[in-house]
């Protein structure tokens, strides 16, 4: 009897380690495939995160006293469902942990003082019903990303305007952008691109002007949707900018 026990602690370990990670992968998927809204998908994704903690104790507990003779496959399957509920926590925790490292502003730019505009872009936010504005926060939030991206800049480069809107047109279809629009004319491009977990729209504005023996490259990455963009659109723009350095730079 204390045999089956012990036993049925490692089974019920397994089998909520695997709940818990079902749920947080649905999490996601949920939201991406229109099943429920981010909201509720954040509110699976913490639930998700507790509950690992639950599991991660009962693990522990059937870890501990599973330990010889034939439960030796009882161990085997309490530690897989303890490693389930270190997955299920540490990912949410890790989230929020970046989250709190950042400022909570979801619209990055190179340029503060005169930001590139979004056009063929703004019918595909009205019709998504994005809650975040396009109209850029001024002062407060510049002042906010200069002290948590102070990276994030122009970049200068001292090769023609129409050659630097291929290459960064080149580079943002690399990088598995949607091209909204590309102007020639204009020297603007603007595309969408998605988030890994929830697959969150975030819409991305380039815009090339001339400088003397040169161009100059900005780029705007606006959320959506969401207070903050845990740092989504800084490192986005830092992709854009390594890559396209390493383009014109073979």
């Amino acid at each position: 009897m204390g045999n089956q026990r012990l036993a049925t602690i490692a089974i019920l370990s397994f089998v909520a380690g695997l709940l818990v990670v079902s749920a947080l992968v649905l999490s996601g998927l949920g939201v991406q495939g229109g099943f429920w809204s981010y909201r509720t998908g954040l509110t699976i994704l913490r639930w998700a995160a507790w509950s690992g903690l639950g599991v991660i104790a009962v693990s522990l507990i059937a870890c501990f006293y599973v330990t010889k003779g034939t439960l030796r496959r009882g161990l085997a399957i309490a530690t897989i469902g303890g490693l389930c509920g270190i997955l299920a926590y540490a990912l949410p925790a890790s989230m929020l942990s970046k989250a709190r490292s950042v400022p909570p502003i979801h619209d990055i730019t190179t340029d503060t003082q005169n930001p590139p505009r979004f056009i063929d872009i703004v019918p595909l936010r009205e019709k998504a019903k994005a809650s975040n504005s396009i109209v850029y926060g001024g002062a407060k939030i510049a002042a906010q990303q200069m002290k948590g991206y102070p990276d994030i800049k122009p970049l200068d480069t001292a090769i023609p305007v129409r050659r630097a809107f291929d290459a960064a047109l080149a580079v943002a279809a690399d990088l598995g952008w949607q091209i909204v629009a590309s102007i020639p004319g204009e020297d603007r491009i603007e595309a969408t691109d998605r988030t890994f977990w929830f697959g969150f729209t975030d819409d991305v504005v380039i815009r090339i002007t001339a400088l003397a023996g040169g161009s100059r490259i900005d780029i705007r990455s606006v959320s959506r949707v969401g207070r903050s963009d845990v740092g989504t659109n800084a490192a986005r723009i830092r992709r854009f900018f390594t890559a396209l350095t390493a383009n014109l730079n073979p």
